[in-house]
């Protein structure tokens, strides 16, 4: 098939995937650039290294192996997994270190645009490569788009759910959950790689995958639960300090937060970043040592005086 056709066909869903997984973090969005930064690790990093990885592997395997059959199965089941779900997760551990990481969510959201990105890339060049006819074409691009990316997707978004949520926990947690996390997203990846690889399992890995999806969108919006109700439980804390009124705490943990009336229009936005900025710095601050502890209290204590200058003219 043509490039430009191939090309728009692995894009153009990908980023409405990628837009998607942005908004719903409608508490606390990531900022753009962070996110896509981790979006073109996948695409082009990740994918770079993993060639170079699996074909380490595939060598190594091919020393012993001459069955070239038996050979493609163990690339696909076990090298692909072991070796792509590592180069995607690296950029995880670097961006894990920002403190615009804040929790689960966040991992999941940074997690998510990786896997995305190793999609769309993929995918560019199977449409481009395979499908000798339009109709087998149109089939590969919806199998691809619908499951295969959105797989890669799911698995890397695990392994940054599991580094988030590790994140400010005790040191146990630091050590153990990020293996936990690769080995689950590791599993994912080769289930469905050996569901398809044979004609008799291809529906329970369909099945297989739609439950993951599930599970994945739900762990998701149950974590973006968990920030509402965590930014609610802070700021009516802060508001029997009286850094802010009480009935605007019901607001900004609700979606009521984005409709206006409720404070003056010009401050809203700034607003609304000062109270969940200083929600979530709360938190990190209950979980932090040393240095980390100091910053965050720093922030804690500068974002108040910011909404305590909002609130010093009169409000609607």
């Amino acid at each position: 098939m043509p490039l430009f056709a191939s090309a728009l066909a692995a894009i153009i869903p990908i980023l409405f995937y990628l837009l998607i997984i942005w908004k719903i973090d409608r508490f606390d969005r990531e900022p753009i650039g962070l996110y896509l930064k981790n979006f073109l690790w996948g695409a082009i990093g990740a994918v770079f290294f993993a060639v170079i990885g699996s074909s380490f592997f595939s060598l190594a395997f091919s020393i012993i192996i001459s069955n070239e059959i038996i050979l493609n199965k163990i690339e696909t089941i076990l090298i692909a997994p072991f070796v792509e779900e590592i180069t995607k997760g690296i950029f995880l551990l670097i961006t894990v270190t920002s403190r615009k990481f804040d929790n689960m969510t966040d991992g999941i959201v940074y997690g998510g645009a990786i896997g995305l990105g190793f999609g769309m890339t993929e995918n560019f060049l199977y449409f481009s490569t395979y499908g000798e006819t339009v109709g087998d074409w149109v089939v590969l691009v919806v199998v691809r788009t619908l499951f295969t990316a959105v797989m890669h997707c799911v698995a890397t978004a695990t392994f940054g759910a599991f580094l988030g949520y590790a994140k400010f926990k005790p040191i146990l947690y630091k050590v153990t959950f990020p293996f936990i996390g690769l080995a689950i997203a590791m599993f994912i990846h080769a289930a469905w790689n050996l569901s398809v690889s044979f004609e008799s399992t291809t529906f329970i890995g369909f099945t297989f995958l739609i439950a993951s999806i599930i599970i994945f969108i739900l762990v998701f919006k149950l974590s973006v639960a968990k920030e509402k109700k965590m930014i609610f439980d802070e700021l009516i804390e802060e508001s029997r300090l009286g850094i802010l009124p009480e009935y605007h705490v019901y607001i900004i943990a609700s979606n009521e937060r984005n409709k206006s009336g409720w404070i003056e229009e010009e401050k809203r936005k700034s607003y609304l970043k000062a109270a969940t900025t200083l929600a979530f710095r709360k938190m990190q601050l209950k979980g932090s040592h040393g240095f980390n502890k100091f910053y965050y209290q720093n922030e804690v204590d500068y974002h108040r005086s910011i909404i305590q200058n909002l609130l010093s003219s009169p409000i609607s």
